[in-house]
């Protein structure tokens, strides 16, 4: 017997979707996939139930470059409330310890955010997705199960404070890739004396994209009625991801080659790192990298 052919339709490209309050990544990553009936579609990293904001979702041959939007930075729209510590480190946990905010003020705050700058080491929460002898960690914090977690070194590119209405307070996020943001609250809580969870989460960018052309499941829904080409219409290309790589261009042979798998050389091209790869016909088709000799070697194709 042939192979079944896979339901849905052909799709490619970049939604730049805004995720609903107390939906999963997942969750809202089927919806839209049944939305545009599409038969291929990933997220770049999840959000939790609590946060809103942008999840980049790639159809099609743009599921090869997510994993780049997975290793990109992020920023964060986060508020955090003082005096209380909680199971999850958000206000979807039970809470644990309540402390006294009386001596703490928004100059403290101010000071303490300036220890969190650079690369600082974190503990990844209990409640996350990492796995632990292949069982999730937030599966074994529902059985009441705590294991040791190895610290892992973040990047803190800048942490500002936007507004301050204690015992809560707000802060504007640029982060590497793994940071949680729940764990950064919880410490900078325990640094001020009175610990912290968060209370709000909004993610404004990942990688190139920021978060002002999102569209929400309203909108898309709305859209959907116009048909499926309006739909479509929403989508970016899919190397808009890495728009900030250097470019290589083929010609007809180069191209040839380079699809069947064999490193090819091209005049002017970088001497170093990952390219984007066009064709002879200006197409992107996919991503390479600069091998020690020079030549261009195909990494992910389209």
């Amino acid at each position: 017997m042939g192979r079944r052919s896979q339901r849905g339709r052909h799709v490619q490209g970049i939604l730049l979707f805004d995720k609903p309050l107390g939906e999963s990544s997942n969750k809202a990553l089927q919806k839209v996939k049944n939305i545009y009936f599409a038969s291929k579609a990933g997220h770049t990293g999840s959000l939790d139930p609590l946060a809103t904001g942008l999840l980049p979702i790639c159809f099609g041959g743009a599921t090869k470059v997510s994993a780049f939007l997975l290793d990109a930075d992020k920023r964060y729209w986060v508020r955090i409330r003082l005096g209380e510590t909680t199971s999850t480190g958000d206000s979807e946990g039970d809470l644990l310890e309540r402390c006294s905010t009386e001596a703490v003020n928004a100059e403290q705050i101010a000071a303490s955010l300036e220890n969190f700058l650079g690369e600082i080491d974190q503990i990844p929460p209990m409640y996350s997705a990492l796995k632990h002898q292949g069982e999730r960690l937030y599966k074994l914090a529902r059985d009441g199960v705590e294991v040791e977690r190895e610290a892992r070194r973040v990047t803190i590119h800048e942490i500002r404070l936007l507004g301050c209405d204690l015992p809560e307070f707000e802060l504007e996020v640029h982060c590497s890739k793994g940071t949680y943001i729940r764990t950064l609250a919880e410490d900078i809580g325990k640094s001020l004396g009175c610990g912290a969870h968060v209370v709000g989460l909004r993610r404004t960018q990942v990688g190139p994209f920021s978060g002002e052309n999102m569209v929400d499941m309203v909108t898309l829904q709305a859209i959907a009625e116009q048909g499926r080409e309006a739909l479509d219409a929403l989508l970016l290309p899919v190397d808009s991801a890495i728009m900030d790589w250097p470019e290589v261009r083929l010609s007809s042979d180069s191209t040839f080659y380079l699809c069947q798998g064999q490193p090819v050389i091209v005049p002017k091209a970088p001497t170093k790192g990952r390219v984007r790869i066009y064709d002879d016909k200006d197409r992107f088709i996919g991503v390479g990298e600069i091998l020690d000799d020079g030549r261009v070697a195909p990494k992910r194709m389209i």
